[in-house]
């Protein structure tokens, strides 16, 4: 093989040290699985983040299909301290892709680890490595003839459930909460040991996928969104398949509603009447799946509100939209039905619109997907609004109370047309919490909007703190900064945790704001 044509190496670590481990990775791995050449990286350097690709560039990608494999890597790099970046599909996109925290890390590809290792019909288990997606585990049950349903996030068919869960993602059924409804672990430790968390270190348990504690300190949630150790295998709990499932959207005209649509809704939420998360859809965010800006403008600066208008009426969208779902049996879902129905007349707004009456609307066929689990990446849509493939997800949380929904619009609104983009967001009630997920588009071949993209999104941090907001999930580039926001005794306590587990820093450095200081 000729000579790399591409190379950089990792912060702190010598050529001769860094040619050396690639030696020992090749002998390990084969070499067909120890990347180096500039074409064979550029698909790990894919950003939607308004920065050079090049500050993300990796020195090499690895891809292992065995524990023994990934054991064998991690020694590797102690002994010659390469710091490695852990991906399972790298489909991450709005949180940071593929790409490393920062240049020169080496990434240990997991995507060929894709075996579903178990699926119990009936206790509605699964047991899967992390390279496996949402699509191949729902074919996987079609196959099998089981009546079991999957929780996918937005970009479902690309995407697994191992990343997605370990990210702290969410979906849009009643298992929407995918940490919640994930249940043991297997990690390759720092120091080559593997670990299973739970009942999996109990000698012939059978229990490992059902009960979720084990004995003593919970341990699970260290390796969700650090960087203490290596997943490389995850338990999740399927949803079984309801007897009717009946999706609706309901139309609301003024951008007031959504305070009194949170009011009304959360109680349904909390008592489990609609047990999926309540989306309130805002005007751009539900354009997106049909309509693109270019048709209504080509000038530069965030949308006139005119605009926002026509695009209302034309395309007959509310200025909020919302979608749930009821699940169950028959006569569970016609008295919840007539709940929430009652409950929309009384308060004298909204238009209901259900699967029937909606026919072909995409907009609503998309969301009645995700809410039955279905695979659908009418999610990107969102890309084409603006157009120029930048995108970056800010997602503060709340409480779920409707006086928290105006002000988070209102100040989202005013800082992003400050710079020039457009507010496209939507809030998720789950119960008490709110998710407020708004997709800051722009233009990342235009240099001077992503200038604009990157003091827009550090300001929308800056002035979210001050409401006292916290962001629950980031970007690459933002991840020390969101880190800061959460005080200095978290951090300290993600500091010590990592001298502890990864005394050499060899793993994800940087990753959410963690590393050996």
């Amino acid at each position: 093989m000729a000579e790399p044509t591409y190379s950089v190496l990792p912060r702190g670590v010598g050529k001769d040290d860094f040619l050396a481990a690639v030696k020992k990775f090749k002998k390990l791995l084969g070499e067909q699985n120890v990347l180096l050449q500039e074409e064979q990286l550029a698909p790990y350097m894919k950003i939607m983040m308004p920065k050079p690709e090049e500050e993300f560039a990796p020195s090499a990608a690895l891809t292992a299909t065995t524990v023994e494999q990934i054991q064998g890597v991690v020694k590797i790099c102690n002994e010659h301290k390469i710091p490695i970046w852990t991906i399972s599909t790298g489909n991450n996109f709005g949180y940071g892709s593929a790409a490393p925290h920062h240049r020169g890390q080496v990434i240990l590809d997991l995507k060929k680890m894709n075996k579903i290792i178990e699926v119990d019909p009936e206790l509605c288990t699964a047991l899967v490595e992390p390279g496996v997606t949402y699509l191949q585990l729902v074919e996987y049950i079609r196959e099998k003839g089981y009546k079991l349903w999957v929780d996918p996030p937005a970009p479902s068919a690309i995407v697994g459930p191992v990343g997605n869960t370990l990210d702290r993602g969410v979906g849009y059924t009643p298992y929407a909460e995918h940490f919640m409804f994930q249940c043991g672990m297997e990690v390759v430790l720092a120091n080559g040991e593997v670990l299973r968390t739970g009942m999996g270190g109990v000698k012939g348990s059978n229990t490992w996928q059902v009960f979720k504690w084990g004995y003593g300190p919970y341990l699970d949630g260290l390796f969700t969104q650090s960087n203490f150790g290596i997943v490389t295998k995850m338990g999740l709990w399927l949803m079984p398949e309801p007897e009717v499932y009946k999706p609706f959207a309901i139309k609301y005209r003024n951008d007031k509603d959504i305070v009194d649509l949170v009011e009304l809704f959360r109680p349904l939420s909390i008592s489990g009447i609609i047990p999926n998360g309540v989306v309130f859809v805002g005007t751009l965010y539900e354009a997106s799946a049909t309509v693109r800006r270019s048709d209504y403008t080509m000038e530069k600066g965030p949308t006139p509100k005119a605009i926002i208008q026509r695009i209302r009426d034309e395309h007959n969208i509310g200025a909020w939209t919302a979608y749930g779902a009821l699940y169950g049996t028959r006569e569970q879902v016609d008295v919840n039905w007539k709940i929430v129905t009652d409950l929309v007349k009384r308060s004298g707004k909204g238009e209901i619109v259900t699967e029937e009456q909606a026919g072909d609307d995409p907009a609503f066929k998309y969301r009645a997907d995700l809410m039955r689990g279905n695979m659908t990446m009418t999610e990107f849509g969102l890309y084409n609004w603006r157009g120029g493939g930048g995108s970056m997800w800010f997602a503060p949380v709340s409480q779920a109370r409707g006086s928290e929904t105006l002000k988070q619009v209102e100040l989202a609104t005013r800082i992003l047309n400050e710079h020039g983009l457009d507010y496209v967001g939507e809030f998720i009630v789950t119960q008490r919490a709110m998710h407020h997920i708004i997709d800051v588009l722009y233009d990342r071949t235009d240099e001077e909007e992503m200038k604009r993209a990157y003091a827009c999104f550090g300001k929308l941090i800056d002035e979210f703190e001050k409401h006292g907001y916290g962001v629950y999930r980031v970007n690459n580039a933002f991840m020390d900064r969101v880190a800061e926001t959460y005080g200095p005794v978290q951090r300290n306590i993600n500091r010590i945790l990592k001298r502890a587990l990864d005394p050499n820093g060899i793993f994800a450095p940087g990753k959410s704001g963690i590393d050996i200081g």
